[in-house]
């Protein structure tokens, strides 16, 4: 009489799979966010998507849907992120929708120019403490007690500003730099709660983010191309490249990875290379 035994092994597939998770990204509406999402609903997760435009929230989770291995489209959910009551909103109406939360990826921001002895130097500071700091401070207390239940992960979206000095952007570099050393503080205390916590620091990545912010499409892609160019890889990066970096973080491929920062930047920080911000951005953003 023989016994056989059946030994489950986890293989890498398993690693990167997200079905039955739930994965809360904001600013999911475009750029960066945008393409987390689809990574995320590609591996089989639940996302919710998470903006302020209610036409490209729609969008997005359509998109979702589409490459879902179940077909599984992103709940939409508009919001301000820098509201406390919509911050408290978009955590309750996740909840409430799936009983469940494993992921919070805290991708929301953008950019303001302001020189040191600009008179508004000081609002603008605290408009982007406020975005990329009080924002996600306050997402993660209220997604605590649901992150503790499933041995959840949060990464937080950072910038290579948060490393060194870009011209006319203070606020901006100081605000990155305080959400770099808040996620290591919050990856030592929430580690005994087996919640997991990094950060994703991205160099030059092609998006929106500065017509966003009123720079004209064209002179946009001329200066993508050429700040790209001067990269020891030759070019600037994608989002999807950065969204598969997002994801590694949040798998369990990273199981024993906390309070670390990773760069996607296609060498900036090793070559040290210079990406002088010109005055026309500088000019377009005030």
């Amino acid at each position: 009489m023989s016994t056989t035994t059946t030994t489950t092994t986890t293989t890498t597939d398993n690693l990167r799979d997200f079905t039955g998770k739930v994965v809360v990204i904001t600013g999911s509406s475009s750029c960066i966010g945008a393409a987390a999402a689809l990574e995320f609903a590609t591996a089989g997760a639940q996302v919710v998507v998470v903006g302020r435009n209610r036409e490209r929230i729609a969008s997005v989770a359509k998109q979702c849907a589409d490459i879902s291995p179940t077909g599984l489209a992103g709940l939409e959910i508009v919001a301000d992120i820098t509201d406390d009551e919509d911050c408290k909103r978009l955590i309750d109406e996740t909840i409430g929708a799936f009983n469940r939360l494993d992921v919070l990826v805290n991708n929301a921001g953008y950019g303001v120019s302001a020189a040191v002895t600009d008179e508004d130097f000081t609002r603008k500071l605290d408009q982007m403490i406020g975005l990329h700091v009080r924002s996600l401070i306050q997402l993660t207390r209220l997604s605590v007690p649901y992150l503790t239940k499933t041995n959840g992960n949060i990464v937080n979206i950072s910038s290579l500003a948060a490393f060194h000095y870009t011209k006319s952007f203070g606020p901006y570099c100081i605000a990155k730099c305080a959400q770099d050393m808040y996620s290591k503080c919050a990856a030592v205390e929430l580690s005994k709660l087996g919640i997991r916590v990094n950060t994703i620091n991205p160099g030059l990545t092609r998006t929106g983010i500065m017509t966003q912010a009123g720079v004209p499409q064209l002179v946009s892609d001329q200066l993508f191309d050429k700040w790209g160019s001067k990269l020891p890889l030759g070019r600037p990066g994608d989002a999807r490249e950065v969204a598969r970096a997002i994801r590694f973080l949040a798998s369990g491929e990273a199981s024993f990875i906390t309070g670390t920062g990773l760069t996607v930047d296609g060498g900036h920080l090793a070559a040290n290379t210079d990406l002088t911000v010109d005055e026309v951005i500088a000019n377009n953003l005030k």
